[in-house]
């Protein structure tokens, strides 16, 4: 039986590689002064940041509706017997329940996995489900690996600028103004789907020599299973820093880091500078 495997666009992969991976990628919208924008679709990652630096308000962005999903369950089945939806944490955004609804509303047999995640987190699970697509399971069988898995997931981030938690007001004028002048820049991760703070760090240097510390803490990476590393804005120099200071962690098991940048639905609420790493935590 073929399956379709439907992914939103908060995951950070872009919409050319869902396609050539036979991956239904389906778009959040940002509002950029009053035009709305398909994150990856009618915007992309690049441009994005371009605006951002521009625009005269905070960017809003929305979930997936219902009658997207219904849209796209309709477009599925058209072509394939099977539909595994994966999405952006439900504690983050409604689009997960916009999801079950529309698969209660279109009477059809669909798997829906909330990855409790964002983002290169969500994006590795993505990943992982492609990987057991190709062994031959079906849907039923992806989502139930997917379930049993997901909670190894890690993801962790460092946060250049307090500018963009202050405008969606993460954070207070005080800690925003205090945490700039004395260079601060937050590590944050997830848990049960939630945004956390990790700690904070003085500087760039410590950032990542923190964030290296907290990979170890949760256990460490799997490198047998898919890892990523994103960022965002157009400058990638902290990016190449952090690849660098992290080369003990991972070359002597990949030869190269993959990336990929983050788009309009995440970068919103970081802004430039972002450094995210979602992997899965190896097995105690």
């Amino acid at each position: 039986m073929s399956i379709q495997i439907i992914i939103d666009s908060a995951c950070d992969m872009t919409k050319e590689e869902a396609e050539r991976n036979d991956l239904m990628f389906l778009p959040l919208r940002t509002n950029i002064d009053g035009t709305t924008y398909l994150d990856g679709v009618t915007v992309t990652h690049e441009k994005f940041y371009e605006m951002l630096a521009a625009c005269s308000q905070m960017p809003v962005t929305s979930q997936l509706t219902p009658y997207d999903y219904i849209d796209a369950f309709k477009t599925a089945l058209q072509k394939h017997d099977e539909i595994l939806v994966i999405t952006l944490s439900s504690a983050l955004s409604g689009t997960y329940q916009s999801a079950v609804f529309a698969a209660r509303e279109s009477g059809c047999r669909i798997h829906i996995v909330d990855s409790l995640n964002a983002s290169v987190g969500e994006q590795v699970l993505i990943r992982y489900a492609l990987q057991l697509r190709d062994r031959g399971m079906n849907a039923k069988e992806i989502a139930d690996a997917l379930e049993q898995v997901k909670g190894r997931i890690v993801l962790l981030g460092v946060v250049d600028t307090l500018e963009y938690l202050l405008k969606g007001g993460r954070i207070s004028k005080v800690s925003a103004f205090a945490g700039t002048m004395m260079k601060i820049k937050p590590i944050l991760g997830l848990d049960d789907g939630r945004i956390v703070s990790l700690g904070k760090a003085h500087g760039a240097k410590q950032s990542c020599s923190n964030l290296n510390r907290l990979i170890e803490e949760k256990g460490g990476i799997d490198f047998t299973m898919p890892v990523m590393l994103g960022f965002s804005g157009k400058d990638d120099s902290h990016l190449q820093a952090y690849i660098e200071s992290s080369r003990s962690i991972w070359a002597d098991y990949i030869d190269k880091l993959p990336v990929c940048t983050i788009g309009s639905s995440i970068g919103t609420h970081t802004g430039p500078g972002t450094i995210v790493f979602g992997f899965f935590a190896k097995q105690q």
